[in-house]
């Protein structure tokens, strides 16, 4: 670092660290899935992190989606500032429906191009390439992901030869070995280069097929507990924390319970006279069949926009297994979210159920296993851990994912 000691990003003061800084995102960790390691005594170094460190609950951001609650946690802020609250919007400019994991949708600096400007060394890894360009934007250092990480070059993500360095074949976007990359080069990097700051993003393809406590889950807590006891013994302080939770989404049979919320609406107030988007839409929807429990829903101008907004919130209400309708501004204030960027109505939920757009949209062929996802509030709360005794947090204070730089950098003991 530069003689800089403190940095102001978003309107939070975050002081530089004398020891490197690892912040990990453990992409759908519901909380019980370290519990259960822990009780199985396949996670030795999360158990220490229980007795040694300190130990938190938090709210992730909602939608609790992945590319909202990384891009909240590397700016410190929550979507309505940073402007990210899906993995997928309708564009009213364009009136295209499209990703939103370009970076001109960024409203807002990260901390990690932010202390990279003030001097610092920093490196970012993720698991899927859909982020990577959101993370490293306007960052000067190493930024890659495993997707794609025999493509990396010296010019463009900083570091090259990474399948040499880590010592691992190019891994499978489906498998848990997409996340392993990402540990496995993080340890690299802290040995090799020596980061002052570091974030690493994994992908929640095992959450989606495993739950909590089975051999599958269990085996890569283990993995995962592996890499972070060598990134301890390196010196690092650590904070991990993850973008949402996930829960089962089926009935007692294993059938997913699905809400095709756009085929509900043709039939109740006609065809083309609304548009479901659903933000938890990316590439990769083998795992969960574009399947969440969070939706937005545009209306069609009309001469009484507030009677046709509330018509419809009425008529979804009355759906089972629905448990929230808001409005724009309930949802922009309730959830921290960019109005501009949600649709007319902001739909959740419960928590065994799942909303769609129309049957016909959705290709459930590749789910081998019972449904489990996320979205909604009941994947909100999420572990924040740290292998560091924290100092006197206020009390008062609303514990968010997006808390963890700030924690790390300001509380650690």
């Amino acid at each position: 670092m530069s003689n800089t000691k403190t940095l102001s990003v978003n309107g939070r003061s975050y002081q530089s660290m004398q020891q490197p800084l690892v912040v990990v995102c453990v992409d759908g960790c519901e909380q019980e899935y370290i519990n259960q390691a822990i009780q199985a005594g396949v996670a030795p170094f999360l158990k220490k992190m229980v007795e040694q460190g300190t130990v938190l609950s938090a709210d992730c951001v909602v939608p609790s989606f992945t590319n909202p609650n990384n891009l909240s946690i590397v700016t410190g802020v929550p979507p309505a500032v940073h402007g990210i609250c899906g993995n997928y919007f309708y564009d009213l400019e364009t009136k295209q429906e499209v990703m939103m994991n370009d970076a001109k949708y960024l409203r807002a600096a990260t901390i990690l191009a932010s202390f990279a400007d003030a001097g610092a060394k920093v490196a970012v890894v993720t698991a899927k390439d859909k982020l990577r360009g959101l993370l490293g934007h306007k960052m000067r250092g190493i930024c890659f992901s495993a997707e794609k990480a025999d493509q990396a070059t010296l010019e463009q993500n900083g570091i090259d030869n990474l399948l040499e360095l880590v010592g691992m074949p190019l891994p499978s976007v489906y498998s848990a070995e997409l996340s392993e990359f990402v540990f496995a080069a993080g340890v690299k990097l802290l040995a090799s280069e020596r980061p002052d700051l570091m974030y690493l993003s994994t992908t929640d393809y095992i959450q989606h097929k495993y739950a909590p406590g089975t051999p599958g889950a269990n085996a890569f807590y283990a993995m995962m507990d592996h890499y972070l006891t060598q990134l301890d013994t390196l010196g690092a302080v650590i904070g991990l924390t993850a973008d949402h939770g996930m829960n089962a989404k089926t009935d007692s049979a294993g059938k997913a319970n699905v809400i095709y919320l756009q085929d509900v609406l043709d039939a109740r107030i006609g065809l083309e006279k609304t548009r479901v988007i659903l933000p938890i839409t990316d590439p990769y929807v083998v795992h969960h069949g574009a399947l969440g429990s969070y939706a937005t829903v545009y209306l069609g101008a009309t001469a009484d926009v507030a009677a046709n907004v509330a018509d419809a919130a009425d008529k979804i209400r009355a759906i089972p297994g629905i448990e929230l309708v808001l409005t724009r501004a309930q949802a922009a204030q309730r959830f921290e979210l960019p109005p501009d960027r949600i649709g007319d109505l902001v739909v959740v939920s419960e928590r065994l159920t799942v909303i769609g757009t129309s049957a016909s949209r959705h290709d459930l062929s590749e789910l081998k296993l019972p449904l489990r996802s996320h979205g909604g509030i009941s994947e909100q709360r999420v572990p924040l851990m740290f292998n560091r005794k924290l100092s006197a947090i206020p009390a008062d204070h609303r514990l968010r994912n997006f808390d963890v730089f700030y924690l790390a950098m300001n509380h650690t003991q």
